[in-house]
C-alpha cells in the first residue's frame, strides 16, 4: 500500500504519507523538518511495517497550526491521525528529535494503542518547568513569523536555511532532499511560523511531559529504544543513556551519526523498528530486560 494524502484531525488539514503493509510503525520527524526526511529509512520498513509519516501543522504541507502545541495535543493528533486512517491496531511510534516528546507522550496516555517506542537521538530536558506567560509566548512567534514573511526572508532565505541546518546536523554529508520539494516547503511563511511556535513552547511541552511521567506509567513490558547520537559529546550520550534508564529502555549509542540519524544511519533506525514486537500482547523482553541484553 502506498498513498499520499490530506487527512483532517482537529480541524486542521495534515499532509500524510501511507506505505507499505504490515504492523503499524508511525514517524515523527524533529523541528522544521518534513515528511520527507524519513526518505532513506521506509524503504528498509515498508517490505515489513505500514508506515505511516506525517507533517505536523505548519510542517511539511500540512496547515498552519491553530493553537500552541501540548505533549498531550501532540500525543491526540498521532491517535487522530491513525483512526482517520483507519489504523486503530497498536502501532509503534517513532520519534526524532522534539518529536521524542510527542512519541512518549503518545505511549502514555494511549497505552493499548501502543506496540513499541522508539526515540531517535530525542529531546531531553531533566528539569523543564512550564515558562510563564505562554500567551505572550504564541504572539511573540507569530509576531516573529510575520515579520520575516513581511519581507520576503522565508522566499528569499528559506531553502539556504534548510540546507545549511542539515548539513551542520549530519555526521557527514550534505541535504539530500529534492530541490523541487525543498522550496515547495521551506519559501512559505507557514513552515516558518510553524517552526517559531513549536521553537517558543519547547519548554512548555517538555515540563508537561515531566508531569505525564508521574501520572501516566508506560505499559508494563512495552519495548522502548532510545538511540542516540552522541558524535564525541560525552555529556550528551550520558543524558541519552540516563533517559533510556529512566524509560526502561534498550539503549544505542550511534556513532558515527549526527543528530539527524535518519539520513546518517537509516539502518540503525530501521533495525530498531523491526527489532520491536507488532503487538502489545507477548510483545518482546519488557525494557528492563532488553536494557540488560
Amino acid at each position: 500500500m502506498s498513498a499520499e494524502r490530506f487527512v483532517r484531525v482537529g480541524g486542521v488539514a495534515h499532509h500524510v504519507v501511507v506505505e507499505g503493509s504490515g504492523p503499524v510503525c508511525v514517524l515523527s520527524a524533529g523541528l522544521a523538518l518534513s515528511w520527507f526526511d524519513w526518505d532513506p529509512v521506509v524503504p528498509l520498513l515498508a517490505p515489513h511495517r505500514t508506515v505511516v509519516r506525517f507533517d505536523r501543522p505548519g510542517h511539511g504541507l500540512s496547515a498552519p497550526a491553530p493553537a500552541a502545541p501540548t505533549a498531550a495535543g501532540e500525543a491526540h493528533r498521532i491517535a487522530g491521525l491513525l483512526d482517520a486512517l483507519g489504523l486503530t491496531g497498536p502501532a509503534t511510534v517513532v520519534g526524532h528529535s522534539i518529536a521524542g516528546f510527542h512519541a512518549e507522550a503518545y505511549a502514555r496516555l494511549h497505552p493499548d494503542r501502543t506496540a513499541g517506542l522508539v526515540l531517535v537521538d530525542s529531546s531531553v530536558e531533566e528539569h523543564a518547568r512550564v515558562p510563564a506567560a505562554p500567551g505572550l509566548r504564541t504572539a511573540a512567534a507569530c509576531g516573529l513569523g510575520a515579520a520575516l514573511s513581511a519581507v520576503g526572508v522565508p522566499a528569499a532565505l528559506g531553502p539556504l536555511a534548510r540546507r545549511a541546518s542539515v548539513r551542520l546536523s549530519r555526521h557527514s554529508g550534505g541535504d539530500p532532499a529534492p530541490a523541487a520539494l525543498v522550496r515547495r516547503c521551506y519559501t512559505t511563511s507557514r513552515v516558518t511560523a510553524g517552526a517559531l511556535l513549536e521553537n517558543a513552547h519547547y519548554g512548555a511541552v517538555a515540563a508537561e511531559l515531566l508531569a505525564l511521567r508521574e501520572d501516566a506509567p508506560l505499559r508494563s513490558g512495552l519495548p522502548v529504544t532510545v538511540l542516540a547520537a552522541p558524535d564525541g559529546s560525552r555529556r550528551w550520550g550520558a543524558r541519552q543513556r540516563a533517559l533510556a534508564e529512566r524509560l526502561g529502555a534498550r539503549f544505542e549509542a550511534v556513532e558515527p551519526s549526527g543528530h539527524l540519524m535518519m539520513l546518517d544511519r537509516p539502518d540503525t533506525v530501521a533495525r530498531a523498528v523491526l527489532e520491536q514486537s507488532g503487538a502489545p500482547e507477548g510483545a518482546g523482553r519488557s525494557g528492563a530486560d532488553q536494557a540488560r541484553a
